[in-house]
């Protein structure tokens, strides 16, 4: 009984007063700025410049994009368990040096095979560096304060766009021929920044400082007994994984057509200037701030079958009104839809295989329906740019992202409400 109250006390002071975990969140959200906003949506915004300078047809631009999400997939499967062994914060740390120093090496870069070999590195580390803050999250917030976390460190993709959205053109502008290469320098040198800074902030476990997690403890304990025999072939073998995972794979197909070459689309069709589109760019990123929170907040309400569906008929709406309404409108209009949404899909993605399969077999079924995903992912930029440059326009690509968001929603609406965990526990 004594110790009971010790360790409500310590609780309770933990709590009382302002939690280092608030400051892990904080570096969270630097770590997906670098690894996610600077190294992979930064591309976007200087592809136009970047493809002029290099001498790349649409084909090369969307081989590039593809050679950075290989490199990521193949991280993000050894990420968590790489934090596991050598913990998140060597891992984040290796990760964040090498996408600094790819991306500064892809300034450098004079050809088409020399930057897409940087760029295939830069997807390495971001793989190496994005993947184990999920691990750290949950070392540090109780699962009741997990999505409020996750929602936050969410907002570093946001903030890659808002940055790099009015900072790229007008380093263009003020440099030529060579502003885009001094943006990849910029990019690489904040991202340098921020593993120094993580390699000093960054703890592994609340217990290295004596703290408990952040978050209400009723239900959870933090010396969880040992797992028992988990029945593994269950959820590999289970139809609702597999139904999950085609389900995943449309946003990654979509979404990664329309993040590409959306200024490049706005430039060389739209009528944009560089900087006109680098604002647009910036305007759907102070849109995406708060999509994490809203629609994983809402997915608890009404349900993570329903709220895909939603999400995806908006992604679907914002990716057909990008090519058929080519006019400042129909830009701005889409840029909202997506920006509303944009990061949303992840987060209930998550939650539903928690829902489905439970806290203990949730990692191994998030883990491969994100296989899945990344597969989609490097298909989508290799194809929209060989359709490009076929057809003379994007506007086909952006009609193929909009029919696979839509299978999408289809395919959520189907998703069963099979529960495989109520077999084990």
């Amino acid at each position: 009984m004594e110790k009971d109250n010790l360790q409500k006390a310590s609780m309770s002071v933990n709590q009382s007063f302002f939690h280092y975990g608030w400051v892990i969140l904080f570096i969270g959200t630097l770590v997906v700025f670098a690894s996610l906003g600077l190294a992979r949506f930064g591309f976007s915004v200087l592809l136009p410049e970047m493809q002029k300078g290099l001498e790349m047809d649409n084909i090369q631009a969307g081989m590039m994009a593809t050679s950075n999400l290989v490199g990521y997939l193949s991280l993000s499967l050894l990420g968590g368990a790489l934090a596991a062994r050598f913990g998140p914060r060597a891992v984040i740390t290796a990760g964040l040096l090498t996408v600094g120093i790819t991306l500064i090496l892809t300034g450098i870069a004079e050809n088409f095979l020399t930057a897409t070999l940087w760029r295939t590195l830069t997807g390495i580390g971001s793989g190496a560096s994005n993947v184990p803050v999920i691990g750290l999250l949950a070392s540090w917030f109780t699962p009741r304060r997990r999505g409020l976390a996750a929602g936050v460190v969410v907002t570093g993709s946001s903030l890659g766009l808002i940055f790099a959205g009015p900072i790229v053109p007008w380093i263009i502008s003020g440099f030529n021929p060579h502003g885009w290469r001094i943006c990849w320098y910029l990019f690489g040198g904040l991202t340098l920044l921020i593993a120094l800074v993580g390699v000093f902030l960054i703890r592994n476990r609340p217990s290295q400082m004596g703290l408990k997690p952040v978050g209400p403890y009723a239900g959870y304990s933090l010396d969880s007994p040992g797992a028992q025999a988990l029945r593994w072939a269950d959820v590999y073998k289970s139809p609702t994984l597999w139904h999950l995972g085609m389900v995943y794979m449309a946003f990654g197909f979509s979404y990664i057509i329309y993040m590409t070459f959306f200024v490049k689309y706005l430039i060389a069709e739209g009528g944009y200037t560089s900087q006109a589109a680098g604002n647009l760019f910036m305007t759907m990123g102070w849109c995406s701030m708060l999509c994490g929170l809203i629609w994983g907040s809402l997915s608890d309400f009404i349900g993570r079958r329903v709220t895909l569906v939603l999400v995806y008929c908006i992604h679907g709406v914002s990716f057909r009104l990008f090519a058929v309404w080519p006019v400042p409108a129909g830009f701005i209009l889409s840029a909202v839809l997506f920006g509303f949404s944009a990061w949303s899909i992840p987060a209930i993605m998550a939650a539903t295989c928690g829902d489905v399969f439970g806290p203990r077999m949730a990692p191994a079924a998030l883990g491969f329906i994100t296989l899945l995903f990344g597969i989609a992912q490097a298909f989508g930029p290799g194809i929209a740019g060989a359709m490009a440059d076929n057809a003379g326009s994007f506007s086909s690509a952006f009609i193929l992202a909009s029919a696979v968001a839509f299978t999408g929603a289809v395919a959520a609406w189907l998703i069963r409400s099979e529960s495989i965990a109520a077999k084990h526990f």
